[in-house]
């Protein structure tokens, strides 16, 4: 009996971690036009306890968009765990208006719901998990 509960502790262990973890491919929610980003959020390279999002892909309404001018840059910054499921202290950039937000994320499943404030300013978007 003892030896059953070990095993199934241990195989459910990676599924408790990925349901409060970030990392992974998202899909923003759409701008104006219909078109839409995939973020790649992962430790980032200068604090591995911290969570980065690159730009990993770009969509219009009309499909991919290879040659988004925006590819490979950081939307996400130094993104620090709060809890299980939440992160703060970073920074969200918004490349249509080109401005940075303090932000927020709280992982809820396959959804990320993503907070960015200037002064009393806020805006909210719910991310998607990309499978």
């Amino acid at each position: 009996m003892m030896r059953w509960l070990i095993t199934a502790a241990v195989a459910l262990m990676p599924m408790a971690a990925f349901g409060g973890s970030a990392d992974g491919v998202w899909k923003t929610g759409a701008g104006e036009d219909g078109g839409y980003l995939e973020v790649t959020i992962a430790a980032c390279a200068s604090d591995g306890v911290k969570s980065c999002g690159t730009i990993s892909r770009a969509y219009t309404n009309e499909g991919e968009n290879p040659k988004y001018v925006n590819l490979g840059k950081l939307i996400i910054k130094d993104m620090e765990p709060d809890g299980d499921t939440k992160f703060a202290g970073g920074t969200i950039w918004d490349p249509e208006e080109d401005k940075t937000y303090k932000s927020k994320l709280i992982v809820e499943g396959n959804k990320l719901q993503v907070d960015g404030c200037i002064l009393f300013i806020c805006k909210d978007q719910h991310w998607t998990r990309v499978k």
